[in-house]
């Protein structure tokens, strides 16, 4: 879930299906998202899901920090709060108050002992803990945002699909559903989705399912028909067939090499 890295410049910009919370450290760097953004010890850089960035110039040492936002559709969707707003064309860096600054390193270095196996603890406990570290996280960057008069919502079709997706592609949801609730044609909404991030609406669909997916394998021992109709998919064997497929095993295979 998180790392320390150094980052350099980058040639071309990138999108990626899951939000980056990018906490740097130390040094300085040049980054490009919604803007250019001098990045220094302090600040996050929020990336959402499927928004172009790149580093222009610079080395620092940031904790790097990974998750699918489809993962709070239930409940703390307010923590991502400062993701949409970069999604609507606000600031995608937070600066957090020099007194808070150790304290999210401790929790950043805690989801980073907990990631590389220092726990005895059982699979389920240490995501549990994970999560739980995240959101008190999220609830800082959350704290220490300004908004400066950008808007929460009413982006643009691209932005308002991704955000649709989210926070509904665990349930019932087709490109007619997208569409509906951006208020264009399928064709539409897939072709700038497209443009925009790499990947059509069914594919966005599909990336939250199949995260979500991973993390019930992965932390729990609900049986595969279950985890199916928990990710959006009435057919079993239809959801076992795009698991293979976007990860060249069956779910239960995936779940026995993984969790071994």
């Amino acid at each position: 879930m998180t790392r320390g890295e150094c980052m350099g410049p980058s040639g071309h910009s990138v999108t990626h299906d899951y939000a980056v919370l990018a906490y740097y450290t130390s040094g300085r760097s040049r980054v490009e998202l919604n803007g250019e953004w001098n990045l220094q010890s302090g600040d996050v850089l929020l990336v959402p899901a499927g928004a172009p960035h790149r580093t222009l110039e610079g080395a620092s040492e940031l904790w790097v920090l990974a998750f699918h936002a489809s993962s709070f559709a239930n409940g703390l969707v307010r923590f991502l709060h400062p993701l949409e707003r970069v999604r609507d064309g606000g600031s995608a860096v937070v600066s957090l108050p020099a007194t808070r600054r150790h304290y999210v390193d401790s929790l950043m270095h805690k989801i980073a002992n907990l990631a590389t196996g220092a726990s005895e603890l059982g699979a389920a406990d240490v995501h549990a803990m994970q999560t739980s570290l995240l959101n008190l996280i999220l609830a800082e960057i959350l704290e220490a945002a300004t908004w400066d008069g950008v808007p929460q919502s009413g982006g643009s079709v691209v932005t308002d699909a991704l955000r649709f997706i989210e926070r509904n592609c665990l349930g019932r949801l087709s490109l007619k559903d997208v569409a509906t609730a951006v208020d264009r044609s399928p064709a539409y909404v897939t072709t700038a989705l497209t443009r925009a991030t790499g990947l059509s609406a069914g594919r966005w669909i599909v990336s939250g399912r199949m995260a979500e997916a991973r993390r019930l394998l992965l932390h729990s021992t609900e049986k595969i028909e279950r985890v199916a109709e928990r990710v959006g998919y009435a057919d079993v064997t239809h959801f076992i067939r795009m698991f293979r497929r976007h990860h060249g095993a069956t779910p239960a295979a995936w779940r026995a090499l993984h969790r071994g």
